[in-house]
């Protein structure tokens, strides 16, 4: 599906979205609820991801295929690891064969997880036979994909004598490790968080507990930045949201802060409103506990004519895509002047863009909804613009609700 996408000249707008339940709350819930029965979900995701992640929980032996889902793949690696009985072969897109595994399989091998590489060392598929992990104690580098931490976390209260984990080096992603810790205190497992150790006690059973799983604060982020490059007086009402959320892209209503976007709290919802034009000429912020918002705030730059420095982006480059290179070259066809490291972008200040842009999407759901709200400031084409079916699949149909343009080309 290719798009075009267009905007009236009168940029303001007065809408309220729902957005689906947090993918990351989601597949977290989703795996203790396949340990423990007793746990009910609400508001589950609707993305491909979720549905991956329920559908691979479902399979006892066989192959077990993800696609592109990068969070299920990591969690299920472990789950499978640890149900003794469970055969399988884990495998997903050829991007996903792409994307390193080896530092979570040596910690499960390390607990005494049967896991062998059918293709390539260190990279899925992986041939998993599930089995009591006698083992308790394990640890890992603390700057790697906080999904890896997160997946061991998820089945240590499952484990016989529990989990205690150490995490080497200085933490990065501190947000979804707290998201998991959280999860696991909700439903009664005692856990702690002293230093680079975490200890997770183990718990047989749990009480019947209802989790509901909050909104994305990365789909919502999104909507920061349309109304960011909207006019003075847009609001947008986006639910279900807390003021105390567990994940860490909720930092949102803080950066948005300095693109004139002030963010209210009521009840389970936020309302975004533009309440200034003036911002900086140039932004720096820190994103190691926020990665997935990076793109979206350096489209949000390059529409208002900012620029951006941004660090903390080492985990970028194994994601769907190389996230780095493929904001370098997408924002470079609008004429923008950008710099990448191994973990960082720097943004030169553009005053004018250019028209008719085709954006490749590279398999990556946010480059997609990343550039979209730029239509808001010039016309653009999206390639392959049904890759949002990963983590919002009524993305398109939202922006419609908001007045953007959007025609199949």
């Amino acid at each position: 599906m290719r798009l075009h996408l267009s905007f009236p000249q009168v940029k303001l707008i007065q809408k309220s979205v729902r957005i689906t339940g947090s993918k990351s709350e989601t597949n977290r819930s989703l795996l203790l609820q396949a340990l423990y029965p007793q746990i009910n979900i609400e508001n589950l995701s609707n993305s491909d991801d979720g549905e991956v992640m329920q559908k691979g929980l479902k399979i006892a032996t066989g192959e077990v295929d993800i696609h592109h889902a990068g969070t299920a793949m990591r969690f299920l690696t472990a789950y499978f690891a640890s149900q003794p009985g469970k055969e399988v072969v884990l495998t997903g897109s050829e991007r996903m064969q792409e994307r390193p595994i080896k530092v979570l399989v040596e910690a499960l091998r390390t607990l005494g997880a049967d896991i062998q590489y059918v293709k390539n060392e260190g990279y899925p598929p992986l041939k998993i036979g599930g089995k009591k992990l006698e083992q308790s104690k394990v640890s890992l580098p603390a700057n790697i994909s906080s999904q890896y931490i997160s997946a061991l976390l998820l089945i240590a209260p499952s484990l016989p004598n529990g989990l205690e984990l150490e995490l080497v080096g200085k933490i990065t992603s501190v947000p979804y490790i707290k998201m998991t810790l959280g999860l696991l205190e909700q439903i009664g497992i005692k856990t702690t968080f002293e230093g680079n150790t975490i200890v997770v006690l183990p718990k047989t059973s749990v009480e019947d507990i209802t989790l509901v799983v909050e909104s994305d604060w990365s789909s919502a982020s999104y909507f920061y930045s349309i109304v960011a490059l909207c006019d003075v007086g847009t609001t947008i009402d986006l639910s279900s949201y807390k003021q105390n959320s567990l994940q860490g892209d909720s930092v949102l209503s803080k950066i948005y802060a300095d693109f004139g976007v002030k963010t209210n709290f009521y009840g389970n919802q936020i309302t975004l409103s533009k309440i200034s034009n003036e911002h900086p000429e140039t932004v720096n912020y820190d994103l190691a506990n926020a990665p997935d918002i990076a793109q979206t705030i350096a489209v949000t730059c390059l529409g208002l004519g900012m620029g951006c420095h941004l660090t903390g982006l080492h985990t970028l480059p194994i994601k769907e895509t190389d996230r780095l290179a493929a904001l370098q070259t997408e924002l470079s066809k609008f004429g923008a002047q950008v710099a990448i490291d191994s973990e960082s972008l720097t943004l030169q200040p553009a005053n004018s863009l250019k028209t008719g842009v085709a954006i490749d999407t590279y398999n990556d759901h946010r480059m997609a909804m990343a550039f979209g709200p730029l239509a808001l400031r010039t016309d653009l084409i999206v390639n392959d613009a049904g890759v949002v079916s990963k983590s919002y699949p009524d993305f398109w149909r939202d922006l419609e609700t908001l007045g953007f343009g959007i025609a199949e080309v």
